[in-house]
Formats: C-alpha cells, sequence, structure tokens
C-alpha cells in the first residue's frame, strides 16, 4: 500500500480494502464462535458485550458479567497494544497486527482442542480472542478507511440508509456498504454452522486462517 494515498480515496478493490473486506469476514465468524460457542459473550463486538453486561446485571438468563468483563478487559488490553506497535498507516503496522491476531487465535484453537471449552479454559479461549480483536481494532481505527471497520456495521448501515437515493442523496460508497455487510455474514453463517455441529475448535482455526491469508495475500 501506499502510504502516499489518503484512506479517504481508497478504492474498494485497492488491497488495503481488499485486506479489511476479508478481516470483516473473519469478524463474522469470529462473533459466531465467541457468542453461540462461549457463552453469550462478544469477543469483537464490545457494544454488544456493554449491553450483555447490563441484561447479566438485570438477572436475564444465559449471560455472564464475569464472561463478558473478562473480553471486554482483554479487548482493552489488545488495543492498548495496538497504540503502542500497530496503529497507523505506516508500513507494515497491518501486518504487524494480522500476524498477531493468527497467533492469538491458533492458540485459541489449539486450548479448544486440548481441553473442553468450560471453566478457565472458557476464559482463556475468550481472553486470546478478546486480545486479537482488541489489536485489529485499534490498528483498523488508525487505517480510518471509511465503512471499513472491520467489525461492527451499524455507521455503515446508517450511512447506506441515510445517504441513498431514496433520502435524497448520492448514495457513495454503496457498494462497499453492502460488501461489508455481505462478508460480515459470509463469515458468521459458516461459523454459526461449525458452532452449532460442535466444532468450536475449527471454527476458530477458519478465523486464524482467514486472517492468515489475508496476510499473506495483503500487498501494501
Amino acid at each position: 500500500m501506499s502510504t502516499a494515498t489518503p484512506a479517504s480515496q481508497i478504492t474498494d478493490r485497492h488491497p488495503l480494502a481488499l485486506a479489511l473486506f476479508g478481516l470483516t469476514m473473519a469478524s463474522g465468524l469470529i462473533d459466531a464462535v465467541s457468542y453461540l460457542g462461549l457463552g453469550h459473550v462478544f469477543t469483537a463486538n464490545m457494544t454488544g458485550n456493554v449491553v450483555v453486561i447490563a441484561f447479566a446485571l438485570a438477572g436475564a438468563p444465559g449471560f455472564s458479567v464475569a464472561a463478558s468483563m473478562t473480553s471486554l478487559g482483554a479487548f482493552l488490553l489488545g488495543a492498548v497494544l495496538a497504540g503502542r506497535f500497530t496503529t497507523g498507516r505506516r508500513p507494515g503496522r497491518l501486518r504487524t497486527a494480522l500476524v498477531l491476531e493468527v497467533a492469538l487465535h491458533g492458540t485459541a484453537a489449539a486450548v479448544a482442542f486440548l481441553w473442553a471449552v468450560e471453566g478457565p479454559v472458557r476464559y482463556a479461549v475468550i481472553t486470546l480472542g478478546a486480545v486479537a480483536m482488541g489489536i485489529r481494532n485499534a490498528t483498523v481505527r488508525g487505517l480510518g478507511v471509511p465503512d471499513l471497520t472491520t467489525t461492527v456495521l451499524t455507521l455503515t448501515l446508517t450511512g447506506l440508509a441515510a445517504d441513498s437515493r431514496l433520502a435524497g442523496g448520492t448514495a457513495p460508497r454503496q457498494r462497499r456498504r453492502i460488501l461489508s455487510v455481505a462478508t460480515m455474514l459470509a463469515g458468521a453463517i459458516p461459523g454459526a454452522v461449525l458452532v452449532l455441529h460442535g466444532q468450536l475448535a475449527w471454527a476458530l482455526v477458519a478465523g486464524a486462517a482467514l486472517a492468515a491469508v489475508t496476510a499473506v495475500l495483503y500487498r501494501e
């Protein structure tokens, strides 16, 4: 990627945009793993975790304050680490974040293969995944590419509707916004299928593999 290219001018076929689409797909898969396989907790979507904590505090069954707080804390740790050495658009920063994400999700997969994902093991898997996603989110935030946060779609969907021709707008970045939603779905569906069929560890492998392929194909 040429660092001279402003983030606002990065096209959907730019190597960076293609990498971020790949990571959006990985996020869908990882959220399916964490929410369906780790007890209604998110490792990528911290808005969801804050709401889940509220549900748990209100006494709703099936939610855990401890699990969500563990994920939130680990995510913040990952973001702090990224703030130290991966944030920004200087050469190598995104690749460094990708390598760390692959290593952390790969380790989580290994743990899930070796032991039943319950008790302390469950918290270890949550922690590894949330640290990885904290690093990723902080790094992608530093890149500042519009509508390609890779983990949340609220503003993307808002822009898709509010800027549409139906709303009197010019529909800027419409294809990018639609592709962001589509790639998230494309990751979440197989992730959910794997977890629902008792293959949580393999779902984590798939998430690590997607990040690894993205790292290999990405050209700065």
